[in-house]
């Protein structure tokens, strides 16, 4: 008899399992320390990167199809952030010491000239973002920045003079996000809470809080057309805030197993995508309808067989039975205990990209197919950049890499 080869059984790899794939350009190593930053420079094969090893580097691609530095540039302490702009090849760098360093770069990337120092922080910078803002009919070049001394800033870019108090957080500020329409910030802390904040040459005000994270916030970003903000960060969790739509509705994105560190938005294909410590890249479809997760229910016994829950000392010894541990539907949100939701099963509607614990109801009723894409990055990432107009995205990892990748067949 023949022998005959059976499929095995599906293992947790299978998402990764798909025709449509990033392809990698190029890898760039020999950084002797931890890259924090890097971005691809527009129109230019070259990417700028930041170190912890105190450097700024400039890197281009030769006839070899290889990187070679054709800057490197070092600073007095740590290189941890940076904010290009193409049009003007003005480059700010963010310092551990708290200064903010400004450098325009020459046509042929070959040399750049220092422009000064914002000495902005007392602590880490976590964020940077250039705005131009009309100011009786005067623009003004500010400077936005968030640090490790709690602080949320903004600085006037030409003179280095703040703006205003500064807003002072109860946590760490770790992320930094800005609206320059409707001049509102979003300061993300390390508690997982997100400030609004009203931006004037006259001061800020504080507008609202987001809340919803149960950790530190990673990464922010914002969607100008539909006026979305997306947060992620040490939760796992990535969270769609629709702050346009005024409802104050947010529904989340589960598909990371380990904490999420970056994400970049595609406004013309409404793709975000996100990446992070498991080394995955993770494409989600936003054009999809989504639907909010219930709130967990309370309840002193199963909302299913009325089983008593461990705290329901009355209800153990009225039904004789040992109490038991509270569970929840992802899907309904119900209370319910071990036996009634030992269902395993993804509720991509809802943004669970990953099995999670369900009912026996729900899980007769739940569309699985997915609404996300995942792809093994081969590194833990620590930031992704996005290059829209050459389909590109760059990661950097723990391993001190960069990859520059060519995503064009999974922007559908």
């Amino acid at each position: 008899m023949a022998a005959q080869i059976k499929p095995g059984p599906s293992s947790s790899n299978d998402k990764l399992n798909t025709n449509r794939k990033p392809v990698l350009l190029a890898k760039i190593e020999g950084c002797s320390d931890n890259v924090n930053k890097a971005v691809y420079i527009p129109d230019t094969d070259g990417v700028i990167s930041v170190s912890s090893d105190r450097s700024v580097r400039v890197w281009l691609k030769r006839d070899s199809g290889q990187y070679w530095p054709s800057i490197c540039n070092y600073l007095p302490s740590p290189a941890v952030d940076l904010f290009y702009r193409p049009i003007t090849r003005q480059l700010f760098v963010g310092q551990e010491n708290g200064t903010i360093s400004e450098f325009i770069l020459e046509e042929d990337f070959n040399r750049m000239e220092s422009k000064g120092d914002i000495l902005a922080h007392y602590g880490r910078i976590t964020g940077m973002i250039w705005t131009e803002v009309s100011i009786d009919g005067i623009l003004e070049q500010w400077i936005l920045s968030t640090s490790r001394d709690k602080r949320f800033q903004y600085h006037n870019a030409k003179n280095g003079n703040p703006i205003g108090p500064p807003f002072v957080c109860a946590a760490w500020c770790t992320s930094l996000e800005y609206d320059a329409e409707s001049a509102h910030a979003f300061v993300g802390d390390y508690s997982g809470n997100i400030t609004m904040l009203n931006i004037k040459a006259d001061g800020l005000q504080v507008v609202t809080t987001l809340t919803g994270h149960t950790a530190c916030i990673e990464t922010l970003t914002w969607d100008v057309s539909t006026r979305r903000l997306f947060s992620a960060g040490h939760d796992r969790l990535i969270i769609v805030w629709d702050i346009g739509g005024g409802q104050g509705t947010a529904y989340e994105l589960h598909g990371h197993t380990n904490r999420v560190t970056s994400l970049a938005f595609v406004s013309s294909k409404n793709q975000l995508i996100s990446a992070g410590e498991d080394s995955v890249l993770v494409f989600w479809d936003l054009n999809a309808e989504r639907k909010e997760t219930p709130p967990w229910a309370e309840s002193d016994n199963c909302e299913s067989c009325s089983r008593p829950f461990l705290w329901n000392i009355t209800g153990i010894f009225e039904r004789k039975q040992f109490g038991s541990r509270q569970h929840h539907c992802r899907a309904c949100g119900r209370a319910l205990c071990d036996k009634c939701s030992q269902e395993q099963s993804t509720i991509p509607s809802m943004g669970f990209e990953l099995p999670v614990r369900v009912c026996k109801f729900c899980s007769t009723n739940i569309d699985h197919t997915p609404l996300a894409t995942f792809h093994d990055a081969k590194h833990s990432v620590m930031s992704i950049t996005m290059d829209l107009q050459r389909k590109c995205i760059v990661t950097v990892g723990q391993d001190r890499v960069i990859k520059i990748w060519d995503v064009s067949s999974l922007l559908l």
